[in-house]
């Protein structure tokens, strides 16, 4: 197998995943209306018995998400609010439509913010039910924060600090959490004699739902005063937020015994995990098979730093070729804790994917005496990669070799945070245009 073929094996493998993880199709799968009666995955609705039906729905997949509960509730559903990455196609009248900002919140998230708490403030009712669609995203398209007194600018400049600081997306989240009066179920709590159900597309690990958007639905953890306080100190956060932004955590924390968030009610609650990035890894793993390689997945590097686990990565797949005389396969998914260092173009991805193929350079000799073919595709599945136009990037064992010929220093591109421009000039910048999923990263090592 040649190695352009080999690249292009990973592309397709990636793909097919990435056909499999359509949020519309896991909401028609879910949903399902039978006259008066709604079935949402496990659980049925007498709908004589309500009046109305509202949805939130906010994320990289909500207008997916959106746009299929509206065919399936027809004249059922009420009104909603939507906050997702601005698309052409139209969603029917009853949604007030917003395109909220991301990575960063702006205007629009604030204004989706507001709608949507006006909405379940005037919609508490027992004769409501709200199904909300959350998907990885939310936390920068919706937005109002506790603190009003808080700028938009300010809330920018935090997230900017947040999202860049090498901290995990649980921290980051924990961080948010404490400042919005939507997040750590603030927004569900606005309508706490309403029935509730959400349906949540997970950028998030295993078994972390509440983290989806930083969990607008699910109340706030009793330990985060101080996990705050560690956060801030471990990232040393306290020289780089704004005032403003300080204060309101100092005050979230001596308010939180009060929180309205962590109020209890007897109207129904039901949490339900339409798609994640443990789908995305078995429809990767069902497409590498189908094309002939033999499978290994890798389930312990979700949130590795970027160089530990790219060396890792790298490792384990010589390890799995070296036994076995066919072609061999690596998947693994997450999110690796990528800093950003300098102002170029790009993201962990292509980071990652940069520093697969320095691994495949310093084991050269090694490979080349085996006759071996290798590559590694890091892709992220909402079709976005830090602040690149790409998904992600695909190397193999000619990347640097090929790069030095044209003058590329690969050190120097990792050390500006420049990798999508190492990789588009290389012609290996993965490219598919926002998804309308967001289930975190895959990345697919291939080796024959």
């Amino acid at each position: 197998m040649a190695a352009h073929n080999l690249k292009q094996s990973a592309r397709e493998i990636f793909a097919a995943a990435l056909r499999g993880l359509d949020a519309g199709r896991a909401v028609h799968e879910a949903v399902r209306l039978d006259h008066a009666r709604l079935r949402v995955v496990d659980h049925d609705f007498d709908l004589n018995s309500f009046s109305n039906i509202y949805s939130i729905a906010i994320g990289k997949a909500a207008r997916a998400m959106a746009s299929a509960l509206s065919e399936v509730l027809s004249a059922r559903f009420t009104r909603g609010v939507i906050s997702a990455p601005q698309r052409s196609a139209p969603l029917p009248s009853q949604w007030q439509v917003f395109a909220g900002g991301h990575p960063l919140p702006n205007e629009a998230s604030l204004a989706a913010g507001w709608a949507a708490r006006a909405l379940l403030a005037a919609a508490d009712s027992p004769d409501t039910l709200i199904i909300f669609l959350i998907s990885g995203g939310g936390s920068a398209m919706l937005e109002w924060p506790r603190d009003e007194r808080i700028t938009l600018d300010e809330l920018r400049a935090t997230n900017r600090v947040l999202i860049t600081c090498g901290a995990p997306i649980a921290e980051v989240n924990a961080v948010r959490r404490a400042l919005s009066a939507i997040k750590g179920g603030a927004l569900s709590a606005l309508a706490p004699h309403a029935a509730q159900v959400s349906l949540i597309v997970s950028d998030t690990n295993p078994g972390a739902l509440a983290q989806v958007a930083s969990g607008p639905t699910f109340a706030q953890a009793d330990n985060a005063t101080q996990e705050n306080a560690n956060i801030l100190e471990r990232y040393q956060l306290g020289q780089q937020l704004p005032t403003s932004v300080l204060r309101s955590l100092d005050e979230a924390c001596a308010d939180a015994m009060n929180d309205s968030a962590t109020q209890h009610t007897s109207a129904l609650r039901r949490h339900y995990l339409l798609l994640d990035n443990e789908r995305a890894k078995t429809l990767a793993a069902e497409a590498a098979r189908a094309r002939g390689y033999v499978v290994e997945l890798c389930d312990d590097l979700i949130e590795a730093r970027v160089e530990v686990g790219c060396r890792e990565l790298v490792a384990r797949l010589l390890h799995l070729k070296a036994q076995d005389a066919g072609a061999v396969c690596l998947i693994s998914g997450g999110e690796f804790v990528c800093p950003v260092r300098g102002d170029g173009t790009g993201g962990r991805n292509a980071e990652a994917a940069l520093r697969c193929a320095i691994e495949f350079a310093t084991h050269a000799d090694e490979i080349a005496r085996a006759g071996w073919r290798v590559a590694a595709l890091h892709a992220g599945t909402d079709g976005i990669d830090g602040n690149s136009p790409a998904a992600g990037a695909v190397a193999d064992e000619t990347t640097i070799r090929r790069a030095r010929a044209l003058g590329l220093d690969a050190a120097d591109f990792l050390a500006r945070s420049d990798a999508y421009n190492f990789f588009r000039a290389l012609g290996d910048a993965i490219e598919t245009g926002p998804t309308g999923t967001n289930v975190r990263d895959l990345r697919i090592l291939l080796a024959v």
